[in-house]
């Protein structure tokens, strides 16, 4: 294998594939990067058995060819080579030698043979989705994806596609998160997959503010490809996890007293101020509505105590109900809109937050003493 290649062609194709590594592995080629080199094009491959990244990147290719190298190792002096151009070339050995300027290494690797091959996708359900409006779910819904490996079904983001209508769904058991989207096209097949959070969390990373991405699934699989621009693509593949998620339309209160207008920003800065004064042992603040005012009141033996008072539009009857406000600002930090709504009922229901949108988040509320 012989080429040329940008630096930073190079290493936007490092930096994409290589977090799905890990260096804990019993199989050392998984610590290793799959160089594969075709007229006019670079494909870089990164794989934990269960996500799969590649990512394909311009490059004058000399001598078709393909190898593995150890990732971390050749990103590190990558970034540090000083020329803009970088000339890869691998012998019978599988030694990739690295020429740059003056600089020049040689990194032990291992056959592409070793790799494991990745499984394309084959589908039964396909669609295409803005990026941005992927971005968005991801962000508005992933924060509340539960890490209780006992409860392994909660561990990934539910993904359900009905007709014109995109709905994504992540929930611990204590909090519940639903963004939807509308589809240009219809798709003729529905279809229910749950995506592993590390998947999820990939492609939190590798989405953009604009372009398309297409999106095929099956029951065991899924695969999510963003083709950018001078012949460059991404593509991610995962497993799926396997089980049936909960009925979480159960979860979502049909109807609730009160419908309360907050602004944002103001809201999540006041619980924010207000979570100083929480402690492990009592990590809860307390809203009190009252007529056109909302306290928000923390306080605990071994920290103390705070108070921020906000004017509301409120004129229900008084109501105190407490809430983890870890739980209470991760959706107020997703949402861009500047006014959100919050409906209660009473100090031991669940509470909605709403925006003025497809998006709902249901959080239990906590007892306190």
């Amino acid at each position: 294998m012989k080429l040329t290649i940008g630096k930073e062609q190079l290493i936007n194709g490092l930096q994409t594939v290589q977090n799905i590594v890990t260096s804990r592995t019993s199989l050392p080629v998984l610590s290793n990067v799959l160089l594969r080199a075709e007229e006019g094009h670079l494909d870089l491959v990164a794989t934990d058995l269960d996500v799969s990244i590649s990512c394909r990147v311009e490059a004058k290719v000399s001598e078709p060819g393909s190898t593995t190298v150890p990732v971390k190792r050749i990103f590190g002096i990558v970034r540090e080579l000083p020329a803009p151009e970088i000339d890869l070339e691998v012998d019978e050995k599988n030694v990739t030698l690295i020429q740059s300027g003056s600089s020049y290494y040689k990194i032990n690797g291992l056959g592409a043979e070793e790799f494991p091959p990745i499984q394309p996708v084959v589908e039964t359900r396909k669609l295409s989705l803005a990026q941005e409006k992927v971005r968005t779910m991801l962000r508005r819904t992933s924060f509340a994806i539960s890490n209780d490996e006992a409860r392994f079904v909660l561990n990934g983001l539910f993904f359900s596609v009905k007709e014109h209508k995109v709905t994504v769904v992540a929930t611990d058991g204590r909090r519940l998160a639903l963004a939807e989207e509308e589809l240009e096209t219809a798709v003729t097949e529905p279809g229910e997959i749950i995506i592993p959070a590390k998947a999820i969390n990939e492609l939190n990373r590798l989405l953009v503010a604009e372009g398309q991405m297409e999106i095929k699934f099956n029951a065991n699989q899924v695969s999510f490809t963003i083709v950018g621009e001078k012949n460059s693509s991404i593509q991610m593949i995962s497993k799926l996890i396997e089980g049936n998620y909960p009925n979480y339309r159960q979860v979502i209160p049909a109807e609730l007293k009160e419908r309360v207008p907050l602004a944002r920003e103001e809201f999540l800065m006041a619980v924010h101020r207000a979570e100083f004064m929480t402690s492990d042992k009592n990590r809860a603040v307390k809203l009190t509505f009252t007529k056109n005012n909302l306290a928000i009141t923390a306080n605990s033996a071994e920290v103390g105590e705070g108070r921020e008072s906000l004017a509301v539009n409120y004129k229900g009857k008084d109501i105190a109900v407490a809430f983890n406000p870890l739980f209470l600002m991760d959706p107020l930090k997703a949402i861009a809109d500047d006014e959100v709504f919050l409906e209660i009922t009473d100090e031991l229901s669940p509470a909605v937050i709403k925006v003025n949108g497809p998006y709902l988040y249901v959080i239990m509320p906590m007892r306190t003493n």
